[in-house]
């Protein structure tokens, strides 16, 4: 990763970074920081007590920070407009699977609408700017057939969330094609692209319901994991891999927008996938724990996937990107995060971005 060409990109450059107090959120306003962007955050408060945007100090990160909801398009439209930004990196998302089930309405408005809410500030901006959506691998109509999917398959989606995500796509290409389209950016200076990864960890990330903060959270208690989809395969990656693609395609669709504009996925190599029992083993291991873990799939659980496997091709052809860390790599850089008690959170995300980015 070429890290100064990106400080040549975003030094100096006004950053509007949604979903700055999440785990993602929190990772990407450290490393805008540290390429000396200025960032205005804007998303709701961390919801848990422990999180790794206060961790990290993150409202001294930000050029402003600013606690308010994307579904508010009037707060959303005014701070983007005052703020003129170069960049726009919209992550602010309801992002798990069993909560889509309690609050589907809320998960379609945030997803699909806030987006919109999203674009529709950016078509304000006076100044050219460059934005990318991030979505989900779960866009994708998925009959687990084993076959990765590639940017034009069919969207779809069973789950309210995979749903409202593969809902945030139709939006995001339909403001491309009304609005931002990139043969005509000489009159309206905006592009835009969206990014489709899942399956991110990494240090720092406390939610509820994904199998990084719940393995920790058994391990913290003294208690076995609990494994309820031991056999589910997915593209697992360590978060600085998406986030390293979303600040390379930006930089690039601000040098040629008519060429980077469009979709894309991110992920692994192909046979690089993992079982979540597999990723348990490997990081137990890492922790220390080894065979820490037992599996007991409940009762009438929601459906999720089993198998979600996605195609890079694209991203690594226009990018030049390849995965820094394979998926055994990715799993132990996760567990020493976690496992570090001697070094402060921000000190080991720190730490974690220079030897990613060799900077």
């Amino acid at each position: 990763m070429n890290v100064e060409y990106l400080r040549k990109i975003y030094k100096g450059k006004r950053v509007f970074l949604t979903g700055h107090t999440g785990f993602k959120g929190a990772w990407m306003l450290q490393i805008l920081q540290w390429l000396g962007a200025d960032v205005k955050g804007y998303a709701l408060k961390p919801e848990n007590d422990s999180d790794l945007y206060n961790e990290i100090n993150g409202p001294d990160l930000c050029y402003a920070s600013v606690i308010a909801d994307i579904r508010d398009l009037h707060t959303l439209q005014g701070e983007m407009i005052r703020f003129q930004p170069h960049f726009v990196f919209h992550l602010a998302a309801q992002s798990l699977v069993r909560r889509s089930y309690e609050q589907p309405v809320d998960t379609f408005a945030i997803n699909a609408i806030g987006t919109a809410n999203v674009l529709e500030a950016m078509r304000g901006l006076e100044n050219p700017c460059a934005g990318v959506m991030i979505t989900t691998d779960k866009v994708y109509e998925n009959p687990e057939r084993g076959l990765p999917f590639k940017e034009d398959d069919k969207l779809g989606g069973y789950d309210p969330y995979s749903a409202s995500k593969a809902a945030a796509e139709i939006v995001i290409s339909s403001y491309e094609r009304s609005f931002f389209n990139p043969a005509e950016y000489a009159r309206h200076g905006k592009v835009i692209a969206s990014v489709r990864a899942g399956n991110v960890i990494g240090g720092g990330d406390y939610a509820e319901n994904r199998i990084i903060p719940d393995i920790v959270r058994a391990l913290d208690r003294g208690e076995k994991v609990v494994l309820r989809s031991p056999h589910s395969v997915r593209p697992w990656q360590h978060v600085l891999e998406p986030l390293a693609v979303y600040l390379m395609l930006a930089a690039r669709m601000s040098e040629d927008p008519e060429r980077f504009a469009g979709a894309y996925n991110v992920g692994p190599d192909a046979n690089d996938e993992k079982t979540v029992e597999e990723l348990t083993k490997i990081f137990l291991s890492a922790y220390g724990k080894e065979g820490f873990y037992e599996i007991d799939p409940p009762a009438n659980a929601p459906h999720e996937a089993k198998l979600l496997l996605l195609d890079s091709a694209k991203v690594r052809t226009m990018l030049e990107w390849h995965p820094t860390l394979n998926a055994a790599s990715a799993i132990y850089w996760t567990a020493e995060w976690y496992a570090d008690k001697q070094h402060s959170p921000k000190e080991k995300t720190m730490r974690q971005i220079e030897q990613y980015f060799g900077g």
